[in-house]
């Protein structure tokens, strides 16, 4: 099975990053299709931590291809500080592939998406402000600027001077904030064009061509299913669709060509920002987890909201994304823990809702209905295989199975690399 897409099945932050970095060992493209820098994967080699916002994880490879796809919105800035970091690191980008119908987030995005926040007051979506969504909202009016355009000054100018007398007029005439001068944004814009030029191409085909030839291809997932537009916790949601048939429009590749979908799950749940959560710990036992497992956001440095394992999500993720089997991650912050529970079912009202309700006003108001297991005492970061894992983990791993109804490829017992029991083989 040549190409597998990589989704994140809870709210993102499932480490997606190091599940992408171990795949991308094996595969000969790795392709990033949706979101911006509001997403970030970290990634420890050995006592080295690399965290990447736009550049494909599998950029630690030299051999393996990264694209940056057309689903994607990129702050060119943002991204040639990335790249930079990376040279300092001694990581090659000569691998890198940006696409030309790729949008660009401009300044005026970025302001517009503090000021809209600041104005929901107690209303905060808790979106990242880093101009995701008002870039969005340009493409879809058709009034966005591509990575394509940049590289045509006439063209570029044109699109740029239209667009900043629009947005100064609501940035002026809504918001009472200063207007931009859009000859200063050209020029600084400019310059990144001619760094980022030698990478623009059209990566639609370069994919195609690379899935016609046989080779191992993986769509990297970012955010989760949970955020995605449709069918995520709306209006608490991202801007782009995070799930696997997202990965398909936003990297240019038809349906058919998927041959398997993995789905990323922590052994306990995450989110942040607003929004609800049925698991949420609001106790000494969420404030364990947070601290244990680092659970502060890679890209704002947010401290994460923790919750039991919740089984309604991973069967929705199931659904939406056809997810063929999951890797889990951090199971080794759950050691320490006396007893685990793990979320099979909501109580609303007088009735146990198996499936996860559309309605958000539903599921605010949705209890969780747990099961109790032991935990375990012992360190489980230097397992490798299934049979090691104490017996207690191991029935909390099989009991989640059994509620998903999906199997097991992987499961990470740490944050490096070596720190992972694989127990099916991704590309076959």
């Amino acid at each position: 099975m040549p190409v597998v897409v990589l989704v994140g099945a809870q709210w993102g932050d499932e480490g997606k990053g190091k599940i992408t970095d171990f795949l991308a060992s094996q595969a000969e493209m790795v392709v990033r299709t949706t979101g911006g820098n509001n997403a970030g994967h970290t990634v420890v080699v050995g006592d080295e931590e690399f965290k990447v916002h736009l550049v494909p994880s599998g950029v630690l490879y030299p051999a393996t291809l990264c694209i940056i796809a057309n689903g994607v919105v990129i702050d060119p800035k943002v991204l040639i500080d990335e790249i930079d970091s990376l040279l300092a690191k001694g990581v090659t980008v000569d691998n890198l592939r940006i696409s030309a119908n790729a949008h660009v987030i401009m300044p005026y995005h970025v302001r517009l998406d503090e000021l809209e926040e600041e104005s929901k007051g107690d209303s905060k979506i808790g979106t990242t402000k880093r101009g995701i969504g008002p870039a969005y909202m340009d493409k879809a009016s058709r009034i966005g600027i591509r990575m394509g355009d940049l590289l045509e000054e006439k063209v570029f100018r044109q699109k740029l001077m239209r667009n900043v007398e629009t947005k100064n007029r609501l940035l002026q005439k809504v918001y009472g904030a200063e207007p931009f001068e859009g000859e200063e944004i050209l020029q600084e814009y400019l310059v990144y064009a001619q760094r980022l030029r030698g990478y623009v191409t059209d990566t639609s085909l370069l994919v195609h061509k690379t899935v016609q030839e046989g080779k191992k291809v993986l769509f990297e997932g970012a955010q989760g299913t949970l955020l995605d537009l449709d069918h995520g916790t709306y209006p608490y949601v991202t801007s782009s669709n995070p799930t696997a048939a997202g990965a398909c429009v936003g990297g240019g590749i038809g349906p058919s060509r998927v041959d398997k979908v993995i789905g990323v799950l922590k052994a306990y749940t995450t989110r942040v920002g607003a929004g609800p959560f049925p698991t949420e710990l609001l106790d000494a036992t969420g404030e364990q987890i947070r601290q244990k497992g680092r659970e502060f956001g890679t890209t704002t440095g947010r401290a994460r909201r923790c919750g039991w394992f919740d089984a309604v999500i991973a069967r929705y993720a199931v659904r939406i994304n056809g997810i063929d089997a999951f890797a889990i991650t951090k199971l080794d912050v759950m050691g320490g823990l006396d007893k685990i529970k793990l979320c099979t079912g909501y109580r609303y009202g007088d009735q146990i809702l198996s499936e996860f309700p559309i309605s958000q006003e539903v599921l605010e108001s949705c209890k969780p209905v747990y099961e109790e297991m032991p935990g375990w005492p012992e360190d489980i970061s230097g397992v490798r295989s299934f049979e090691e894992l104490p017996q207690a983990a191991r029935n909390y791993l099989n009991r989640i199975k059994e509620l998903t109804g999906v199997d097991l490829f992987l499961v990470a017992v740490g944050p490096r690399r070596d720190e992972t029991i694989v127990l099916q083989e991704a590309f076959s």
